[in-house]
């Protein structure tokens, strides 16, 4: 069903009940109260005079993991890979990354996430968050990523799954967090 442009009322004429169905309870059901399945939902404009519902989500692996690979890629020996949440999108998204990294030399650790599902994105420095020169020290870094423009998405059901790499050394990662916003 679509939303339908009221009609003009004139004095005098006869108000249908098919004009009433089209212009009063068919625009209703097609209000963000008739279309909220969950609660902790927001909508957005899909479209001309349409709505469509999004959620949030968000997951989490608290665990600690490692990788010594200078490329983009899952933990060497996490108790769980990711993690990796999975969403209907629109053409843009912003997704929160978050970790608690370190490095036991002076390279840099860094996380991101790849985008697939009916899209398709890399891993990439410039939508992650990282550290440098640590030796050692658990840091907590976070990274906030607007995916419009140049980045956007397809719309439909996308996966983020979260990343890793270092720029030398061993890279320890935990309490790894993704959240992504649907738009």
């Amino acid at each position: 069903m679509v939303w339908s442009a009221p009609m003009t009322a004139v004095a005098n004429s006869v108000f249908t009940a098919a004009q009433f169905n089209t212009f009063v309870r068919d625009n209703l059901n097609e209000t963000a109260p008739a279309k909220a399945s969950a609660a902790g939902s927001h909508f957005v404009a899909s479209g001309v005079n349409a709505i469509a519902e999004r959620r949030t989500t968000g997951g989490a692996d608290l665990d600690s993991g490692t990788t010594t690979s200078t490329s983009y890629g899952d933990l060497d020996n996490p108790a769980a890979p990711g993690p990796s949440v999975t969403v209907d999108t629109g053409p843009m998204a912003i997704v929160i990354v978050h970790g608690q990294m370190s490095n036991n030399g002076t390279g840099s650790a860094r996380l991101s996430y790849t985008v697939s599902g009916v899209s398709s994105q890399a891993a990439a420095d410039n939508q992650g968050a990282g550290i440098a020169a640590s030796a050692g020290t658990l840091l907590m870094s976070s990274a906030v990523i607007l995916h419009s423009g140049g980045t956007a998405l397809t719309p439909g059901s996308n996966t983020f799954d979260m990343k890793y790499r270092v720029s030398s050394g061993t890279g320890t990662f935990q309490s790894r967090r993704i959240i992504v916003f649907p738009l």
